[in-house]
């Protein structure tokens, strides 16, 4: 165990990043169940082509059907009005101004399938325009307003076996057999999925008949960006013809509009994707990472010529996955990156200079402090994006120059009124090799210094995501529960550098990112916050691999819950959707190959040294990390006796926190499973003079 931090000064250098108001608490209660079906938050921002307004996502949690939706709002980017645009019954999906500004297209379900409208904003009427069994991707307006493109499924030809004999009419005949042929079959969320490719399509804006403009037995990626002239549409993808056994391999595109004549505008290795035109025509902005085979490489921004020379990368030296390019100017490019835990949008110019922005975008992602975030810029017009705090999921801010403004305040009827834990920032040096790890807790409301409260360590997935100070609904329910919370950006997350994000190479998960979560444990109990007799573990999808793992390791833990865990690497890299890459990149080779690797990183090989009562949560229908991973575990541990409990959520992917009951239940069952198991006598007392 670590030396003890001075108290004071570990409390006076802890970083508040809660809800600055301290306001009297008597009339407040904390966060509940009920609480999680009235969130509110922004997403996906449009700014107008005039730059005076932009549109937005209003997701909520309905009660009714149990699904977050979607309406569309309206908001002036002077901190003005604020109205709904679109909001009858159902979701809808991108909203997407023309780029004379009169018109909004759109997305929502229609009984033939998806439905694409067009709203006209003068007259306030909307049109159907198309309808589609397989729901398009991607819209993108013409410059002239005249049509709009878009990416869609279609279905492809497969090779016939066998000739079934004629069935007689009205015979009731078993469901025919299905027949595999090719390497990408299944994918989490929509199972064995069909024979079909993703091509681009134009369609007047008016209505008509939608034209595919691709061929072949290829993907098309869905980010499409015009020519000036509308001549041309660039678009990302994998045309060669082993693309199914290539995880980092995709090219940039053009079209043509009115021939469909194809041209190869890059060709190196790796991935160039996500192309943006400049204003005036003459630069292609792209992200581009390689193909190494490790398990985190950085994206770049470059910058191109549109026949594809003269390439640049403005970005050397970020280390820092790059995203969502957008021309401010026909020299700066707006882009985000993560650092640290939290999401910023840089700037670089085409000579190379760059500067932040704006800072602490995301609030998206409700369930857990994940890094997320949207935005959306045009030339000349504030940038305007997503933006939440760790006790306020996302609302809606504009900036231009230093002066950022707030545009909504979506939660403040709720959450201005509930007793939320709060949050402090926090560094360790981890055990193993003394290296830096940042990490967070959230202090139960009532919270009193010099109290010892039972203390719940949550890991992220991934394992190369992260989390940050961001609003979790999941985490302040356990603080609300009378837990102290802490989670860490353990070797591994992103955020931190290429370095930092592969020293788990081929250690995932390993004694190496259990000793940094176990350092922030010692942590939290030299200096005074965790009761070292209530010390319980819990951790999604990696991070279920994590709990497994560490429960093989120690059983310091009153309880463990391990959520859509990966058991035996030897059986999932074979048996779920991500294979491919996952065999790739981050293993040596293929488990017949290097078995011994395969086993040794798999928490099933420690199973016999658990003790700890673990409970397991996993849909049923989830394709990425599948549920015989946690049959395995839940099958060993009733034959070692230890106590255990395997619950399965029906018709649940990988997601089993998608849906508001379910983001509930799974907290639910996580608190009763640690309450079960807490020693009740201990809890909250003070520590020994």
């Amino acid at each position: 165990m670590k030396p003890m931090i001075a108290f004071a000064t570990l409390i006076a250098s802890l970083s508040v990043t809660a809800h600055a108001q301290e306001t009297a608490k008597t009339n407040l209660r904390p966060l509940t169940a009920e609480d999680v079906f009235e969130l509110e938050w922004a997403d996906d921002p449009q700014v107008s082509p005039d730059g005076r307004q932009a549109l937005y996502l209003r997701r909520f949690n309905d009660i009714q059907t149990d699904r977050t939706l979607s309406h569309v709002w309206i908001v002036d980017l002077n901190g003005n009005g604020h109205e709904p645009l679109l909001a009858g019954e159902g979701s809808y999906r991108s909203p997407r101004w023309s780029p004379d500004g009169t018109r909004i297209a759109y997305m929502r379900k229609v009984e033939a399938g998806t439905g694409l409208f067009v709203h006209y904003l003068a007259s306030g009427r909307e049109a159907l325009i198309a309808a589609f069994e397989r729901s398009p991707r991607g819209l993108t307006w013409s410059p002239d307003s005249a049509r709009i493109a878009f990416t869609m499924a279609v279905k492809g030809q497969s090779e016939k076996l066998v000739s079934a004999p004629s069935k007689p009419e009205g015979a009731q005949w078993a469901e025919p057999p299905i027949v595999i042929d090719r390497a990408r079959y299944r994918t989490n969320g929509s199972g064995f999925v069909e024979l079909a490719y993703d091509h681009v399509f134009i369609l007047p804006a008016e209505g008509g008949t939608a034209r595919q403009l691709t061929q072949g037995d290829f993907n098309h990626g869905s980010d499409l960006a015009f020519t000036p002239d509308g001549s041309e549409i660039f678009f990302s993808a994998n045309r060669n013809p082993d693309w199914e056994l290539q995880s980092r391999e995709a090219d940039i595109f053009a079209i043509g509009v009115a021939d469909s004549s194809l041209r190869n505008v890059t060709s190196q290795p790796g991935v160039e994707a996500s192309p943006k035109v400049s204003p005036d025509g003459k630069r292609i902005a792209f992200l581009s990472s390689s193909n190494e085979r490790v398990p985190f490489v950085p994206t770049n921004v470059f910058v191109m010529a549109p026949d594809g020379s003269g390439q640049r990368n403005l970005t050397q030296g970020l280390d820092r996955r790059a995203g969502d390019p957008h021309w401010l100017s026909n020299s700066e490019i707006a882009y985000t990156f993560q650092n640290r835990g939290e999401n910023h949008i840089g700037v670089v110019d085409t000579s190379g200079g760059r500067r932040v922005a704006a800072e602490g975008i995301g609030g998206t992602t409700i369930g857990r402090p994940y890094v997320s975030g949207a935005f959306d810029a045009r030339p000349g017009a504030r940038i305007v994006y997503t933006k939440g705090s760790a006790a306020r999921p996302a609302d809606l801010f504009a900036k231009r120059g230093s002066r950022e403004v707030q545009l909504t305040s979506l939660n403040e009827d709720l959450l201005a009124h509930r007793d939320l834990g709060q949050l402090r920032s926090f560094t360790y040096p981890s055990s193993l090799d003394g290296l830096e790890i940042q990490g967070w807790m959230i202090t139960p409301p009532g919270y009193v210094e010099g109290k010892t409260y039972p203390l719940i360590i949550e890991i992220h997935g991934g394992p190369h995501l992260a989390y940050g100070p961001h609003f979790s609904a999941e985490l302040q329910r356990m603080a609300a529960a009378g837990y102290v919370v802490i989670y860490d950006n353990h070797r591994g997350s992103i955020g931190y550098g290429s370095k930092f994000a592969n020293l788990l190479q081929y250690k995932y998960s390993s004694p190496d990112d259990f000793a940094d979560h176990m350092s922030a444990v010692d942590w939290a109990i030299a200096n005074g916050f965790a009761d070292e007799n209530n010390l319980f573990i819990a951790g999604g999808s990696a991070g279920g691999i994590a709990t497994a793992y560490a429960i093989g390791l120690t059983d310091r833990f009153n309880a463990a819950v391990a959520a859509k865990p990966v058991i035996n690497w030897v059986s999932k890299v074979l048996t779920a959707d991500s294979y491919i890459g996952q065999i790739q990149n981050q293993f040596p080779g293929p488990p017949w190959e290097h078995l011994d690797h395969y086993w040794e990183r798999s928490p099933l090989s420690l199973v016999g040294n658990v003790t700890t009562p673990t409970m397991l949560i996993t849909g049923e229908v989830d394709y990425r990390t599948p549920i015989s991973e946690t049959e395995q575990f839940y099958q060993a541990l009733q034959l070692l006796r230890v106590p255990s409990v395997m619950v399965r959520i029906p018709g649940s992917n990988h997601g089993i926190a998608s849906r508001p009951s379910r983001l509930n239940a799974k907290t639910d069952y996580t608190l009763a499973w640690f309450e079960k198991h807490k020693v009740q006598d201990a809890a909250a007392q003070p520590p020994a003079d």
